[in-house]
């Protein structure tokens, strides 16, 4: 009867520190290709605060060593005068091996938002026509998002206010959990691109083709296009 009584008590434990290694093993494994979000503080071109929520997952292709790259990233927010709630999605391409589009600016006017966002390494920049500069930009209507070219998006959009390398900055977005217009700027404020410092209207120098360069080539002039991202 002991030998039974203690053989019930031995598989019990070792079910339990199973269980829990399983629990553990899941929790180490979930991190790399988990997700993060936070909300984050949006200063609009008229001085209105907007509080936006964001997010990301991560997975697809990437070197031995190397963390997962972003798989998909999400804006949602609350329009100011309907209060009607938006989401913006940039979302995994198989091609691509991450998420097609970085975003970098989010504006409204007269209660229509528009995203103003760059492509995601060399060849999201090959698929969404080569832009100088290199933006693509987006207007909310008849419930979707839809590409626009440079020359109907508002020119009274002209700073930045997204946080950029959310990638490179997980840790801290993740420990903030609200990120402030000043932590916004703060974050941004190590990117020396001239097209991350404010919105660009002309063609841009080093976008242009240089013969010793393996760098982007000429890319083919931003017409608006049938092209649909994200979701209401």
């Amino acid at each position: 009867m002991r030998n039974l009584y203690g053989l019930r008590w031995l598989f019990h434990v070792s079910a339990v520190i199973v269980v829990a290694e399983i629990c553990a093993c899941a929790v180490v494994g979930a991190l790399p290709f988990g997700g993060d979000s936070w909300q984050e503080e949006v200063l609009l071109h008229d001085g209105r605060k907007l509080v936006v929520e964001r997010s990301q997952s991560y997975g697809g292709g990437h070197e031995i060593g190397q963390p997962s790259p972003i798989k998909e990233h999400s804006i949602a927010f609350m329009l100011p005068e309907s209060g009607k709630r938006i989401t913006w999605t940039s979302e995994y391409d198989e091609s691509l091996g991450g998420t097609n589009l970085k975003p970098l600016a989010l504006h409204i006017l007269k209660n229509t938002p528009y995203i103003v966002v760059t492509p995601n390494l060399m060849l999201s920049y090959n698929k969404w026509g080569r832009p100088n500069p290199p933006y693509v930009f987006f207007k909310y209507e008849d419930g979707g998002w839809k590409r626009i070219g440079i020359e109907t998006f508002p020119p009274e959009f002209k700073n930045i206010n997204l946080v950029i390398s959310t990638l490179a900055h997980r840790k801290i977005l993740n420990h903030q959990g609200f990120v402030s217009l000043e932590m916004v700027a703060k974050l941004n404020s190590s990117l020396t691109q001239v097209e991350y410092k404010t919105i660009h209207r002309a063609p841009l120098e080093h976008w242009k083709l240089r013969p010793e360069s393996k760098g982007p080539t000429t890319p083919s002039p931003m017409m608006p296009a049938e092209t649909t991202q994200g979701n209401q």
